[in-house]
């Protein structure tokens, strides 16, 4: 496995000495290979939306001009994710208000019912829940839980130690079970 890690970390590099050379197609493979967990990272930070689109950009622009500054050290996809956290947390604080974390690429794994109109009200009192989270707490939820990296991944991104991130993430889980407890209570009094 650590084989397996060192090749991606070399492949990453290759790509990126690639495109700090001039190759726009090497800097076109990064995008096409992160796009996706970019996307996941900022739509699970700020939701649906032209700024979660600007911001996914800006993750790679805000990359391409710092390109030099990549050494190899985490994978390619945990250095993007950082940048994209950065900038979602920048936006939010921009915003001047909280906003829900969007589950949609993961609803039909949480709802497993045919049922269209049960599946959107427990989606509805997930994304209730969650958009209660503070930022720092949605953070550790997205990239740990919703992206599936590491305690230790999660504490580099965030710049945070490992014992931090596994606060949060507990404070964060109690919050929402509370919460989505006191929401399926009141599930019509919204």
């Amino acid at each position: 496995m650590l084989e397996k890690v060192s090749t991606t970390y070399a492949d990453d590099l290759l790509l990126v000495q690639q495109a700090l050379s001039g190759s726009k197609p090497a800097f076109e493979r990064i995008v096409h290979q992160h796009r996706q967990t970019v996307a996941r990272t900022v739509k699970g930070m700020l939701g649906d939306g032209g700024d979660a689109e600007d911001v996914g950009q800006d993750t790679f622009i805000r990359f391409y001009h710092a390109m030099n500054q990549y050494k190899g050290e985490a994978a390619l996809g945990t250095y993007l994710t950082r940048i994209a956290i950065n900038l979602s947390l920048n936006a939010l604080k921009k915003r001047g208000k909280r906003r829900w974390l969007v589950l949609d690429y993961k609803t039909d794994m949480v709802v497993q019912e045919d049922n269209f109109q049960h599946k959107k009200e427990v989606k509805e009192e997930i994304e209730y829940a969650l958009k209660q989270l503070e930022p720092e707490f949605r953070s550790v939820v997205v990239i740990r839980l919703l992206q599936g990296y590491s305690t230790k991944e999660t504490a580099d991104i965030l710049g945070i130690p490992q014992g931090t991130v596994l606060s949060r993430l507990s404070r964060a889980q109690q919050k929402l079970k509370e919460m989505f407890n006191l929401t399926t209570h009141t599930h019509g009094q919204r």
